[in-house]
């Protein structure tokens, strides 16, 4: 019966983390609204699966699913996680695992409750997006 359960388990985790959905990560209006005004005068780019971690960027949290990183007034990255991280809509802090100078898609995540040590979330990066100021 144990083995079962086990079983039962070890299936359900993997369902779990097999789930990639390719549809974007729904926002509430507020949400919405912060990602436009986030973005807003800039124009998308390609996709990259990597992006470099010097020079330090901003990072600004949407939602528990999507990730701004500012580069600079020009640069912005659209980062849509691979799963979601619950708590960092409501300030939760995120804990990268980069392996090398890179943030890269797959690197994994989690997010955490500074103020009592608690994990409240794991999930990983997804690809980034560039936004950019055009030209003049």
């Amino acid at each position: 019966m144990a083995m079962r359960g086990w079983m039962m388990l070890s299936s359900l985790m993997l369902a779990a983390c097999a789930g990639g959905s390719s549809e974007p990560p729904r926002l509430t209006e507020k949400q919405a609204a912060r990602l436009e005004a986030a973005l807003a005068g800039k124009v998308a780019g390609e996709p990259v699966d990597c992006i470099s971690r010097y020079p330090q960027a901003s990072l600004t949290a949407i939602s528990d699913s999507v990730l701004l990183y500012r580069v600079s007034g020009k640069l912005v990255y659209r980062n849509d996680l691979i799963g979601s991280c619950p708590g960092l809509s409501r300030g939760d802090t995120l804990v990268v695992r980069p392996f090398g100078s890179q943030y890269c898609r797959g690197d994994l995540a989690r997010s955490a409750d500074l103020t009592n040590g608690m994990v409240t979330g794991a999930c990983a990066l997804g690809s980034f997006t560039p936004y950019r100021t055009p030209a003049r």
